[in-house]
C-alpha cells in the first residue's frame, strides 16, 4: 500500500529548477527539507497557539494533537494533498458560547468531538455521492453567510474580554498587526500573527517597566492592579514533561451550538484542496472526500483526549506558494517539531502568559477575518445578493448571529446566536427556494469552483508557473 512517504530528490536538492515546483512528492535535501518544516511551524504558530489559548484548552496539547492530526492527514491522502493541520480558529466562537452557559473544558471538548463526528461522515458521502452533495445542501449563499456569523459573533469576547485588560496595549499591537499583514512581503506577511504577538510581548514588558501595575480587569474580569506581563507560570514549568489530558463530556445544548462549524470547516477542507491542486497542477478533487474525513478523525483524536478541533491551515498554503516546495516531507518534519514542542511545558506556559492586551489587538483582525472570509466565499461564486432568494436567509441568519438572538422552546431547551442563525440560513433558503419563481432560482456555481477562499497573486502566480 503507498502510503506517499517515499519522494524523489528534485533536481539538485538544493533549490527547484527555474520555472518549476516541488511536488508533492519530490523533496529537496534533507537539512532543507527539515528546515522548510520548521518554516511550516512558526507559519501557522500565531493562529494555531492563540485559537486554544482563546477556548481555554492546554497549548502544548494543542501543539502536540496537531502534529498528530497532520501525519493522519498525510497518511489519509496518500501524501498526496500537503497540508498541515492546526487548531481551528472557527470554534473559538462556539467555546466562548458554551462556557458562558456553564461550560467546562470537557463539555467544548465533547461538542466539538461530535462535529468531528460530522465532519468525517460528510467526508465518507462525498467520497460516495461526490462532491455535488455538498453543493446541493451548502451553496455558496448559505456556506458564506454561516462562515460570516461564525466569525462576527466573536466581537463582543473582544470588546468585553480581551480589550479592557490593557486598551493601548490592544491597539498598537492591532496597529503593529495591520502594518505587517500589509506591508511585510512573502513569508514574513504570512507570520504577521506571530510577529504581533511578539511586538505585544515586548511592549507589555516595556510597559510593566516604565508605568509599574495597570489598574484594570483582569483575565478573570475583576478590576485589580496587575501586571500586565506575568512569567511566574514560566519559572515553575518543567521543561520536559506531558501535556494535561482530559475526557469529553456530553451536553445536547453545547453540541447544538457547536454542530453548524461543520460547515465552515467543509468549506475550508474544499478550498484547500482546491487551492493546491491549482498551484502543483495536478486534478485533486477526487481527494476531497477523504480530505474532510481525515479532518474529521484527526479532531475527533485530538478532542476525546481533551485537544481541540484541527483544520487545514492556510498560512501553510503561502508558504508553499511563496517557496513553491509542495513537498509532504516537509508537512512530517514540521510535525515532528510539533510533538517535540507538546512535550515542553515551560513552552506551553510562555504562550498561555500572552497578555489580554495583545490578545485584544489581535483578536480584532483576526475575529473579522473570519467574518469576511464568508463575504469572500460570495465573491468567489458571484453570489448575487439582489436576488431576495439569496439575500432574505443571508440578512436574517446573519443578525440572528451576530445579535446572539436567543429563542426559547422550553424551558431546558433555547437556541440562540451560532445555532439559531444557522439553522435560519439553511432552513430558510431550502425552503424559500421551493416556493420562490423560477427566475430566482439562478444555477449556483460549485463550492469548490475556481480559486478558493485562500487566493492570493503569489498563490496564482504559482500555479500559473506549475500549469506552463
Amino acid at each position: 500500500m503507498d502510503l506517499g512517504v517515499r519522494w524523489k530528490l528534485h533536481g539538485d536538492g538544493r533549490t527547484p529548477a527555474p520555472g518549476a515546483v516541488v511536488r508533492p512528492d519530490e523533496r529537496l535535501s534533507w537539512p532543507r527539507t527539515v528546515g522548510l518544516g520548521a518554516q511550516h511551524v512558526v507559519a501557522m504558530f500565531g493562529a494555531s497557539f492563540v485559537a486554544p489559548v482563546l477556548m481555554g484548552l492546554d497549548p502544548n496539547l494543542a501543539i502536540m494533537m496537531s502534529g498528530v492530526a497532520t501525519v493522519i492527514f498525510l497518511l489519509a491522502t496518500r501524501g498526496r494533498v500537503p497540508s498541515y493541520l492546526g487548531c481551528s480558529l472557527s470554534f473559538v466562537g462556539v467555546a466562548a458560547v458554551i462556557r458562558a452557559q456553564g461550560g467546562t473544558s470537557a463539555t467544548v471538548t465533547g461538542a466539538v468531538f461530535v462535529v468531528g463526528i460530522a465532519l468525517f461522515l460528510v467526508g465518507l458521502a462525498v467520497q460516495r455521492f461526490g462532491a455535488r452533495i455538498i453543493h446541493a445542501t451548502m451553496p455558496p449563499i448559505v456556506t458564506g453567510a454561516v462562515v460570516m456569523l461564525i466569525g462576527f459573533n466573536l466581537a463582543p469576547v473582544t470588546a468585553t474580554t480581551y480589550w479592557p485588560q490593557d486598551q493601548w496595549t490592544a491597539l498598537f499591537v492591532m496597529l503593529f498587526t495591520g502594518l505587517a499583514v500589509v506591508c511585510l512581503r512573502g513569508f514574513w506577511s504570512r507570520v504577521a500573527i506571530f510577529l504581533g504577538l511578539l511586538f505585544g510581548y515586548g511592549l507589555s514588558w516595556a510597559s510593566d517597566r516604565i508605568f509599574g501595575k495597570i489598574h484594570s480587569v483582569d483575565a478573570s474580569g475583576k478590576l485589580t492592579d496587575h501586571w500586565r506581563l506575568d512569567l511566574s507560570g514560566v519559572g515553575r514549568a518543567d521543561w520536559i514533561g506531558l501535556p494535561s489530558f482530559h475526557g469529553p463530556s456530553f451536553q445536547w445544548s453545547a453540541i447544538l451550538v457547536a454542530l453548524p462549524v461543520v460547515i465552515a470547516l467543509v468549506a475550508e477542507n474544499a478550498g484547500h484542496v482546491k487551492a493546491v491542486g491549482e498551484m502543483t497542477g495536478t486534478r485533486l478533487d477526487d481527494r476531497l472526500g477523504t480530505a474532510i474525513s481525515a479532518d474529521g478523525v484527526a479532531s475527533m483524536l485530538s478532542t476525546a483526549v481533551g485537544g481541540p478541533p484541527n483544520t487545514t491551515y492556510s498560512e501553510n498554503i503561502g508558504v508553499m506558494a511563496a517557496t513553491r516546495v509542495y513537498s509532504t516531507a516537509a508537512y512530517w518534519a514540521a510535525a515532528g517539531f510539533a510533538l517535540l514542542f507538546g512535550v515542553c511545558p515551560k513552552f506551553g506556559a510562555i504562550v498561555a502568559a500572552i497578555p489580554g492586551g495583545v490578545l485584544g489587538g489581535i483578536t480584532v483582525i483576526l475575529y473579522g477575518m473570519i467574518g469576511l472570509l464568508g463575504a469572500q466565499i460570495w465573491t468567489n461564486a458571484k453570489v448575487d445578493l439582489r436576488n431576495p432568494l439569496n439575500l432574505v436567509p443571508a440578512a436574517a441568519g446573519i443578525i440572528i448571529g451576530v445579535g446572539n438572538v436567543s429563542m426559547k422552546f422550553t424551558d431546558t431547551f433555547s437556541l440562540s446566536g451560532i445555532a439559531l442563525g444557522t439553522l435560519v440560513v439553511i432552513t430558510g433558503y431550502h425552503c424559500l427556494r421551493a416556493f420562490a419563481p423560477a427566475h430566482l432560482k439562478t444555477q449556483e456555481p460549485l463550492l469548490d469552483e475556481g480559486t478558493s477562499t485562500y487566493d492570493t497573486e503569489e498563490e496564482s502566480e504559482s500555479g500559473q508557473r506549475a500549469k506552463s
